[in-house]
């Protein structure tokens, strides 16, 4: 049984919001190239910056990164001796 996808905002490509690095995530694309694509397309005239904060405020934020769980689901807290 395969896990589905959900399309969030990055933790690991983030620069700003995460938003294109959970785009590129999704889809299987290279971050970079996502992310030139995404300037590539906002300099020619779109209106790029409108649709960034449209998304970074509807995508939700990756739960997976930020929480990490025993085995057995208990919550484990994260310290920074752990990375």
């Amino acid at each position: 049984m395969t896990k589905k996808k959900n399309l969030t905002r990055s933790h690991k490509n983030r620069i700003l919001g995460g938003v294109l690095g959970g785009v590129a995530e999704y889809f299987g694309w290279n971050v970079t190239i996502t992310r030139l694509i995404y300037v590539l397309i906002t300099l020619a005239a779109f209106p790029g910056i409108i649709f960034y904060i449209l998304a970074w405020i509807i995508i939700p934020d990756d739960p997976r990164q930020s929480t990490s769980y025993y085995g057995d689901g208990r919550r484990k807290d994260i310290t920074p001796d752990d990375f």
